[in-house]
């Protein structure tokens, strides 16, 4: 893959990833794998990525009043040790190809909305049940690089738990708690960053600042999110077969 081109993709992954308060570390290991990068540089380079994404995009859903503290805490206190203690796996690039290709689903039905946008009468979310999720989710993101945002916004919505708004604000702090913790975790294994992080990071902010702005305060660009679902499902079926 051309340099540019992948300068590009990474803005057009933060643009579509922020406007539903993701972070879009899974995006990026997509563009990655397909670029054929080791999975000692994808997990530290996605992290980064995520990093500055997901907070533009959580600052700009919370000035628009979306953020609930409530929501957010009972996941995040548990995930949070989680994704670092996940970040120690080392996994067969193999069977680490096999477990973000179903990750990628994921952010492949959130991209086209299969989980809905929430409904009217929300129902209180059970502590206990917010504390296991939350370590689940923070194990499986350290594991594979992400900050869990594609797989908490489906759990809030379909249970009922949050709206759209409320989710992306969620998500987005999570992923940002979450990518802290598992970088921290990936780097004190002696993994390293990409190659041309400068330019990247400069694609990502650029992304995440158009796509939360659009996200948080105007209509959702429907088409460009389906696309972006094309692409990564094309990329979830290459690892898969892989």
């Amino acid at each position: 893959m051309e340099p540019w081109l992948l300068i590009i993709l990474i803005a057009c992954v933060a643009f579509a990833y922020a406007m539903v308060g993701h972070g879009g570390a899974s995006g990026y290991l997509a563009l990655m794998a397909l670029a054929g990068m080791s999975v000692v540089v994808m997990r530290p380079t996605a992290l980064v990525l995520n990093l500055f994404v997901s907070a533009i995009s959580f600052t700009q859903y919370a000035r628009g009043g979306h953020f609930r503290w409530r929501t957010f805490w009972p996941f995040a206190v548990a995930s949070m040790p989680a994704a670092w203690l996940g970040a120690q796996v080392q996994l067969d690039p193999l069977v680490y190809k096999r477990i973000l290709a179903v990750c990628l689903l994921f952010a492949v039905a959130r991209m086209f909305g299969l989980f809905g946008r929430g409904k009217d009468r929300l129902v209180p979310i059970p502590l206990a049940w917010a504390l296991v999720i939350g370590a689940v989710l923070g194990f499986v993101s350290g594991m594979i690089g992400i900050g869990g945002g594609v797989l908490l916004s489906p759990v809030l919505l379909l249970l009922n738990w949050a709206d759209m708004k409320t989710t992306a604000a969620t998500s987005a702090l999570f992923i940002f708690v979450n990518s802290a913790s598992g970088l921290a975790g990936v780097i004190g294994n002696g993994e390293t960053l990409g190659p041309h992080m400068l330019p990247w990071i400069a694609a990502a902010i650029i992304g995440g600042l158009l796509g939360g702005w659009v996200g948080a305060k105007r209509l959702n660009e429907v088409r460009l999110k389906q696309a972006l679902g094309l692409v990564l499902l094309f990329a979830s079926i290459k690892l898969m077969f892989a």
